[in-house]
C-alpha cells in the first residue's frame, strides 16, 4: 500500500489501518523504528500507555440506578 506525502510532510491513513489499530480523531499515534531499518505505526493501546482495563470500559451496560441497589440491599426487590 502506498501512501502520498504531502508538501508538509502529512499523510492519510486508511479506513482500514485506522480501524485496525483502534485510531480515532484525538487518537496518539507512536512510530517504532526496528534495527532492520522498518518503521512500524503504533497505536496508543498497543503501546500499553492506557489501562489495561480501558478496552472493557462501558461494556457491562449501564446497571441499576442507585435507588434499585438500595433495595436489593434491604432486600426490597
Amino acid at each position: 500500500m502506498s501512501i502520498v506525502v504531502t508538501a508538509s510532510g502529512q499523510v492519510t491513513i486508511p479506513k482500514d489501518v485506522l480501524e485496525q489499530l483502534g485510531i480515532g480523531p484525538g487518537s496518539k499515534v507512536d512510530f517504532r523504528r526496528h534495527p532492520d531499518g522498518t518503521v512500524e505505526l503504533v497505536g496508543e493501546e498497543e503501546k500499553g500507555t492506557s489501562s489495561r482495563f480501558e478496552r472493557f470500559r462501558g461494556h457491562a451496560g449501564p446497571g441499576p440506578t442507585t435507588d434499585e441497589i438500595m433495595d436489593m440491599t434491604r432486600g426490597e426487590v
